[in-house]
């Protein structure tokens, strides 16, 4: 399948889909380009290396080629989450190197909730928002065909009510997140609890005893290593304090902006639960300067983008590039029928010390 043909069904030059498909670390101008680019590429199985391309093309006694869908559970745009943004960049060079395909991007609105015979509600995965609105409510996942040769990649929290559903449809699954599930399926993760105490303990030795925390509140580890670090070190938790978010930029900025014109005491530093959300906390603090403050700021993730902060970002590495890898080793062995208890790796955080934090 040439280039052309997958620069024509995207609308852009066949240089811009050369340098997507052959350069993983590449990013476009227009935002999702490169994940439309990469989507095209998977349904016309598109394999950018020759020994790919002669598996594609299959000569005797050689299989076709292990396909790899990706479900972002958490947002309708791989942009919208810079942390899996960068997994999933780390992702498409492991699959290459590999000699796999990527297959479907999935985000939570390529999922419906069908009513079953039995009246019971059942979540069933389809291609597209355009496939379910042609679907009628009466499928259910039993009779959702499993897909041959092909395993999911889940990024983030997925619903558990969802996980049965996906297991009839794929045969070899794997996590990456930061929240560990209860060993429903392979998952490579670093623990977003074990992160949080790290950034509040470097807080607190700092000298910080007022410090709030910007991020999801809902069954969140980070959320729990944020006050496990507090009442560790005797700090009472004061619930004012605490900013639920869905721990975007924008809510961000939004919300460091609320806390600067609110006329309660103003913490010395804020614990964010990912980068995304401490860049906006910092864009609202340049920009809405209130006299002699200048709070500290630590987060999660240790993104390209926290080096280019004003001041530069103080964060917990996340290992991206190590996660990706391990995690497609354990697909595929999983496929292989290498392993057949559920397997879980953690990996370890680190602190990155720049200067948002004094």
């Amino acid at each position: 399948m040439s280039l052309k043909k997958i620069a024509k069904l995207t609308g852009t030059s066949v240089s811009t889909v050369s340098r997507v498909l052959h350069q993983p670390g590449h990013t476009c101008n227009e935002p999702g380009l490169a994940e439309k680019i990469w989507q095209v590429a998977g349904e016309l199985n598109y394999l950018p290396n020759s020994s790919a391309r002669e598996l594609r093309l299959g000569s005797k006694g050689t299989s076709q080629p292990f396909v790899a869908d990706v479900f972002l559970t958490r947002f309708g745009s791989m942009d919208a989450d810079p942390f899996f943004q960068e997994v999933f960049q780390h992702m498409k060079e492991e699959l290459m190197h590999k000699n796999c395909l990527l297959g479907e991007l999935l985000y939570p609105d390529n999922f419906m909730m069908p009513i079953t015979e039995d009246s019971i509600p059942s979540m069933v995965p389809y291609k597209s928002s355009e496939n379910i609105r042609k679907e009628t409510p009466a499928i259910s996942p039993a009779l959702v065909s499993r897909k041959n040769n092909t395993g999911l990649i889940i990024l983030g929290k997925c619903p558990e009510a969802l996980i049965p559903a996906l297991r009839k449809r794929y045969a070899c699954m794997v996590g990456i997140d930061r929240n560990p599930t209860d060993y429903l399926y392979d998952e490579v993760f670093c623990d977003g609890g074990t992160a949080a105490v790290k950034a509040v303990e470097y807080l607190i030795s700092l000298g910080h005893r007022h410090i709030a925390y910007i991020g999801d509140c809902n069954f969140e580890s980070r959320y729990i290593g944020y006050y496990q670090a507090l009442l560790a070190h005797k700090i009472p938790l004061n619930y004012q304090d605490i900013y639920p978010s869905r721990q975007t930029l924008q809510e961000g900025y939004d919300i460091m902006r609320s806390i600067l014109h609110t006329g309660n005491s103003l913490p010395s530093a804020i614990f964010c639960a990912n980068d995304a959300t401490a860049i906006g906390v910092l864009k609202a603090l340049k920009q809405h300067k209130k006299r002699g403050y200048m709070p500290s700021v630590i987060s999660i993730d240790n993104i390209a983008a926290s080096e280019k902060t004003s001041p530069m970002l103080t964060t917990i590495n996340i290992p991206k590039k190590e996660m990706a890898h391990l995690a497609l080793n354990l697909l595929l062995d999983r496929k292989e029928n290498g392993h057949s208890e559920i397997i879980r790796l953690e990996l370890p955080c680190r602190l990155v010390e720049r200067e948002s934090c004094t």
